[in-house]
């Protein structure tokens, strides 16, 4: 990213930085940051704290790679979830919602992504062998695709689609209403849409 030599050599490192975050262009990090300047030092000392903290504090869950606090999610470790429905989202941000529906009992597994080969995003950088570990050790007897109605979600649902037929053709393959909006992603939806959509379910 190319910003104003002007500036001091500080700021120019960290609107750089910020730049990389989503949603946050040259021009957006530049407020930020400025606005970073005119905290306090002590609030903008808790602000890096806190970051410090979630990298320290959070992992991903050994089970269904959703993000914890401990190497297991409660949710994973919840025995009395239904083990034969196992719900499949890209990322754990969509655990949390489908949570607030209280709509799911079963566990869940999460991709790290979708299909999406403009950007690199291929078959072997999703948890597919994952994927598939957990359909041979536990007593699944459903998957739920929760992936959205975009362009890279119905890839991705495709290709589970072909990789259940072939090798698990035993489990059943569902996937969310599609009281989804085309091209909106699970994260984005309301509560009350979502839970209707996880609760009439078609098979894929």
């Amino acid at each position: 990213m190319a910003v104003q030599t002007t500036l001091p050599a500080p700021l120019v490192e960290l609107v750089e930085q910020l730049a990389r975050l989503p949603g946050l262009g040259p021009k957006s990090a530049l407020k930020v940051a400025m606005t970073l300047l005119e905290w306090p030092r002590g609030r903008a000392e808790t602000l890096g704290e806190g970051i410090l903290r979630l990298r320290e504090r959070l992992c991903l869950c050994s089970r269904c790679f959703g993000l914890s606090e401990t190497p297991m999610c409660p949710v994973c470790a919840d025995p009395s979830r239904d083990p034969q429905q196992l719900c499949i989202v890209a990322q754990w941000d969509s655990v949390m919602l489908l949570e607030e529906t209280a709509q799911f009992g079963g566990y869940y597994l999460v991709l790290g992504g979708l299909l999406d080969p403009l950007d690199g995003v291929t078959p072997g950088n999703l948890r597919l062998d994952a994927l598939r570990a957990r359909l041979r050790e536990d007593d699944i007897t459903e998957c739920i695709l929760a992936l959205g109605a975009t362009l890279a979600a119905e890839s991705t649902a495709s290709h589970i689609k072909n990789l259940l037929a072939r090798e698990f053709p035993g489990v059943r393959l569902t996937r969310l209403a599609q009281g989804i909006p085309l091209g909106t992603e699970v994260k984005y939806v309301d509560k009350e849409t979502l839970s209707q959509s996880l609760r009439y379910r078609q098979d894929l």
